[in-house]
């Protein structure tokens, strides 16, 4: 099942500037940078009590960053919900009519050290869902 909003991924033109101004509206800095090369993206991560905001810019032209960017531009990306087991939580919204961006929807390595997997956001009123767990 679903635990908490993990957090809600905005997409970015350029990071460095957004990081400067969410540190400016958040009165912190980001704990948390890194590049995943397999989605072609770099991200930055606040934390925000018990949530987290991550910031997300395309590192190349073919990324679902920069994709949606050029489609909507810069805003809200998708929401990430926190999941105890992200294999049985695929089966359950399958099983429950939902569809997935992938045919075969496996869980993959994204950032913060989480396995992720992301509903098509036809299935979810247009919002783009991310399942996320901690990789143990």
């Amino acid at each position: 099942m679903l635990k908490k909003i993990e957090h809600i991924g905005i997409a970015v033109k350029n990071i460095k500037e957004a990081n400067e101004l969410f540190k400016k509206l958040f009165g912190k800095e980001s704990y948390k940078t890194e590049t995943v090369e397999s989605e072609g993206v770099s991200t930055s991560f606040f934390i925000l009590g018990e949530s987290k905001i991550e910031l997300l810019e395309a590192q190349n032209e073919n990324s679902a960053i920069a994709k949606f960017i050029e489609k909507r531009g810069e805003g809200i990306h998708h929401m990430a919900f926190e999941v105890d087991d992200i294999y049985a939580e695929i089966k359950r919204l399958q099983a429950e009519g939902f569809t997935f961006t992938r045919e075969n929807p496996e869980p993959f390595k994204g950032a913060d050290n989480k396995l992720v997997c992301f509903l098509h956001p036809k299935s979810t009123n247009g919002v783009l869902v991310e399942l996320c767990q901690e990789i143990k």
